[in-house]
């Protein structure tokens, strides 16, 4: 079973998913930043539609807190500041320390296989030295929240894993690699190896809440 934090999906038409897809991704990928405008002209122009689309996945985008509409000034790229980074790793920690617990029925020796390649992809990746690392660590978190069988659950928990994927390759440029990444990720792996649906939710949520600090610390001003 796999699922991707890659993009949100949801609905809409297929122009403004269209337009959605893109601008977001170009959000994650850090192509617009904080306190940018983005001007729907030029993204319309950029993808090749009209500017109803584009607008469209504007208001999309800021239902998910990823831009602002303000009057006179349009649609500003949004920031996350330094509580608001903390939040969302908290908000993170108990929605995918749930998606975890509801998982558990479905781990096998199968799934932890999986995990064991997922996690190999990551650390190919980060001794690489390049942010594919991100999108591995993403794809390993995906899988595991994918398997509570909770669509709704699901999204939102990727909604919040794009919020954050700026800041994190923001950090990830300050590091050579996360060093512990690898023991924290096997750690999650033995936690579901033991049948323990508690004892996995509490696993996933410290593991998340312990990456906050790390990351607040080289998003902070100064620090880019």
């Amino acid at each position: 079973m796999t699922s991707s934090f890659m993009t949100v999906q949801g609905a809409g038409s297929t122009a403004e998913q269209e337009a959605y897809s893109h601008i977001q991704q170009a959000l994650r990928f850090g192509r617009y930043r904080a306190g940018d405008r983005l001007i729907p002209e030029d993204i319309a122009t950029e993808i090749g539609m009209s500017r109803m689309p584009v607008r469209e996945a504007f208001r999309r985008l800021a239902s998910e807190g990823l831009v602002v509409l303000r009057p006179n000034r349009g649609c500003i790229v949004a920031g996350l500041t330094l509580d608001e980074i903390y939040e969302t790793f908290e908000i993170r920690s108990v929605l995918e320390g749930l998606a975890v617990r509801l998982a558990m029925p479905r781990v096998d020796g199968a799934v932890i296989d999986e995990l064991e390649m997922l996690l190999e992809r990551m650390e190919r990746a980060g001794a690489t030295g390049g942010s594919d690392w991100v999108a591995r660590h993403q794809e390993f978190h995906s899988y595991i929240c994918g398997l509570s069988g909770k669509p709704k659950l699901v999204r939102q928990i990727a909604a919040l894993h794009v919020v954050i994927e700026p800041y994190l390759r923001i950090w990830f440029d300050y590091v050579e690699k996360p060093l512990s990444a690898r023991e924290e990720h096997e750690t999650v792996i033995a936690a579901l190896r033991t049948g323990d649906a508690k004892r996995a939710e509490t696993v996933m949520q410290d593991h998340i809440l312990g990456t906050a600090p790390m990351l607040a610390d080289y998003a902070s001003p100064g620090r880019r």
